[in-house]
């Protein structure tokens, strides 16, 4: 048999086992991938838990509505995040449509409706947004939105389990305050 990196005759047991060093390097080298990407995950479920232990601070309404942008800001390094609950500043009619058609948070390249004015004078800079629908049972009580000029920050495809988890972690802190409708 001809050997893979040269013109020489090599025999069939050598060939196999050229074959398993590439086979093992490649093997190393996803191992390495899948070892970075668990020390990421580890990081953000820190960030995540310490965002949620944050939240038992607060013991009123206009302190969650300070503090969770903040949080969001100080712990993941959001640029820009708006908390806007429903009961305090309802939506239009089109981003109340959006924020009740999304059982989980959803990730784009541009604001959806007319949300991009909540950022007031950044708006024009920011490139990628994070919309978290917030929940009190099946209601929508509100939206966070996360927003950044780096448009690879939240990109549609990206996965969205971590995001998920702030909301629902914003939602139950929100939630006792809320006066239902």
């Amino acid at each position: 048999m001809p050997h893979p990196h040269g013109g020489r005759t090599i025999s069939l047991g050598e060939r196999q086992l050229v074959a398993l060093r590439e086979k093992n390097k490649e093997l190393e080298k996803k191992l390495q991938e899948l070892i970075e990407f668990a020390k990421e995950n580890d990081a953000l479920q820190h960030k995540v838990h310490e965002f949620v232990v944050a939240l038992f601070a607060a013991r009123d309404l206009a302190t969650l509505q300070e503090m969770i942008p903040h949080l969001l800001r100080e712990i993941f390094a959001v640029p820009h995040t708006v908390l806007q609950l429903w009961q305090v500043n309802p939506p239009s009619a089109e981003v109340l449509a959006f924020a009740d058609t999304q059982a989980q948070p959803v990730c784009l390249h541009h604001a959806a409706h007319d949300t991009a004015g909540w950022f007031g004078e950044a708006a024009a800079q920011l490139h990628s947004f994070a919309y978290l629908p917030l929940h009190a049972g099946s209601e929508t009580i509100g939206m966070l939105v996360l927003a950044s000029e780096d448009k690879q920050r939240f990109y549609p495809e990206m996965g969205t389990v971590f995001l998920q988890r702030i909301a629902e972690a914003a939602s139950g802190a929100l939630h006792p305050h809320i006066s239902q409708t």
